[in-house]
């Protein structure tokens, strides 16, 4: 299966592809829609071109929204850039995500 860490993010990069994607959101009880896809997809994008999880901040000002970020809130609920980063196995982010 997949090697992660206590939080559920891999521990090998390497190892991420769409099925693992599915089943890390199935761990948190959370059925992806093609609104979460679109959003983890971008944030590996953006990873691959800065080397790190963008700020939530950041990444809603990259979508035109507002600091407030609802649309991401409504489809994430909590903590929307550390199940961003998980499900699209990226490194768990620091700091205000």
């Amino acid at each position: 299966m997949y090697d992660v860490d206590g939080d559920g993010f891999l521990i090998n990069r390497n190892q991420w592809d769409e099925e693992f994607m599915f089943y890390a959101a199935v761990q948190d009880g959370l059925i992806l829609n093609d609104g979460h896809i679109e959003y983890i997809k971008a944030a590996r994008k953006m990873y691959e071109e800065d080397g790190t999880v963008p700020s939530i901040r950041e990444f809603a000002k990259s979508f035109g929204m507002d600091r407030k970020a609802k649309p991401l809130y409504e489809l994430f609920e909590s903590g929307v850039m550390k199940r961003i980063a998980k499900y699209g196995g990226l490194p768990k982010p620091t700091g205000c995500v």
